[in-house]
């Protein structure tokens, strides 16, 4: 019998109650399990508003270390209960250091570990170099009770060598929580399309089914009348040719699921011969910040 992965993502608004944005995401995730999601993952930094629209040295108390994260404390048990894994976006602190990071927990609720983000974005509406230090563990893969799962965290998903060094180390899905919407500084981008198309990109080049999964809804600037954050949604899953197998609206809140056959998928990736042709001993300039 070959093995399958049903992978769910979700997506919602959420406010400045911690309590409340996990209620919502733990209701998400018991809709998402009852539909048959193995894997289920909410978006990035889920805990609370995407504060890194500006420079506010207040959203610094919001940190907690990672295995006391109440995120983390609340979501493992839910795991356990049901028998999913839970991959957790958090706003993480680590002494005087601060990190974009992801915690992965499996299904029986154990936590297999921390990624922290690599790719740290610093651009109008996306100011996260003032928070957050560059990922200090490299690319991870786990393998949990459902499949072997790679996780990138929003910015880190437009890098393919990102999502090619994860399927090498050998991911069997490629994650990638995610906030994401409206630019500031150009209010006609709209940038959802491309965002779709780069991770749909990494599904075809390294033949991996790849979920994505975006917040939605309008956060206000409450000290800048009628300024703002709308975060398009748009959250999907895709299979090994980059077809959308399950997807969400820009406006909808709830959860998307699709399953895959992770034999075949092996199958395919060496027929396909991508990974047998590669040449590394050409790629030298990947690895130089100015090549020649």
């Amino acid at each position: 019998m070959n093995r399958t992965l049903s992978l769910g993502v979700l997506q919602s608004a959420y406010g400045d109650d911690l309590a409340a944005n996990i209620a919502r995401t733990a209701d998400l995730i018991r809709e998402a399990a009852a539909a048959g999601a193995q894997v289920i993952l909410p978006p990035e930094l889920f805990q609370g508003p995407y504060f890194c629209v500006r420079q506010e040295e207040r959203w610094f108390a919001q940190a907690h270390p990672w295995r006391t994260h109440p995120c983390v404390t609340a979501l493992a048990p839910l795991a356990a209960e049901l028998g999913v894994v839970i991959p957790v976006s958090i706003f993480e602190r680590e002494g005087p250091h601060y990190f974009n990071s992801l915690v992965m927990i499996d299904a029986d609720g154990s936590l297999l570990g921390l990624y922290r983000k690599s790719h740290i974005p610093d651009g109008p509406g996306y100011q996260e170099k003032y928070y957050f230090r560059p990922g200090d563990t490299g690319f991870r893969v786990w393998d949990t009770r459902h499949g072997r799962l790679g996780v990138g965290i929003c910015w880190d998903q437009w890098y393919p060598e990102a999502a090619r060094a994860m399927t090498l180390m050998g991911a069997e899905a490629l994650l990638y929580p995610t906030a994401i919407g409206s630019e500031p500084h150009d209010p006609s981008l709209d940038t959802a399309l491309p965002w779709r198309r780069a991770m749909q990109g990494h599904a075809v080049s390294n033949i991996i089914p790849v979920a994505g999964a975006n917040r939605t809804g309008f956060e206000p600037w409450n000290d800048y009348p009628g300024g703002g954050q709308r975060f398009y949604g748009s959250s999907f899953i895709c299979d090994h040719r980059g077809d959308l197998v399950a997807d969400l609206g820009p406006d909808d809140e709830g959860f998307a699921v699709a399953s895959f056959d992770l034999d075949f998928m092996a199958r395919h990736r060496a027929a396909w011969g991508f990974f047998r042709d590669r040449r590394p001993d050409l790629y030298g300039a990947l690895t130089e910040p100015r090549p020649a």
